[in-house]
């Protein structure tokens, strides 16, 4: 159910991506949304893939997910570092000092960003526990796996909708008085 969701909502995403597909490609932030939405989304239906296919022992499926996991968080931080790069903001402990002036900050934006960051990161070490224990013999990892994944959805699905009003509210879109 969650794979093949997750495989719609991929679908779904893309068209609406390449229907503002300018915007998204000369806006380092929208290119990096994008980016990650489209992985994080991808990458729930192969994770759902891998673990319907039969015969495969917990420690299989468990290094299965875990790679997986590997590979999205590796896509997200080398996006992150593409656009904070292109906005000109890599230096050395950027995000730390982005995460401290958001806890600092009082603006709702400020909370909203440092929320979903921290959540969808807190989402994905959840399905690596539940790897782990997977890894180690133990079924009920895959609960863990399974609402950290079900819970990731929150955060990728507002995140491409953040991103598709993010682009619908982009300069180049708003009319010129």
């Amino acid at each position: 159910m969650v794979g093949g969701g997750g495989a719609a909502l991929t679908g779904l995403v893309f068209v609406a991506m390449s229907q503002h597909l300018s915007d998204i490609v000369s806006d380092p932030t929208h290119r990096h949304r994008a980016r990650t939405i489209l992985t994080a989304l991808t990458a729930v239906f192969v994770r759902c893939g891998l673990v319907l296919m039969g015969g495969q022992t917990t420690r299989a499926v468990g290094v299965e997910i875990f790679v997986v996991l590997v590979g999205v968080e590796l896509v997200v931080f080398r996006s992150l570092n593409e656009a904070l790069r292109a906005s000109g903001a890599a230096q050395p402990g950027v995000l730390f000092r982005s995460l401290n002036e958001a806890l600092r900050g009082s603006g709702p934006a400020q909370h909203g960003v440092l929320f979903r960051t921290l959540g969808y990161g807190a989402c994905l070490i959840i399905e690596q526990v539940g790897a782990a224990i997977l890894f180690f013999g133990r079924a009920w990892g895959l609960y863990a796996v399974g609402v950290g994944m079900m819970a990731s959805f929150l955060f990728i699905v507002s995140g491409a909708w953040l991103l598709l009003v993010g682009v619908d509210e982009s300069p180049a879109r708003r009319p010129t008085p």
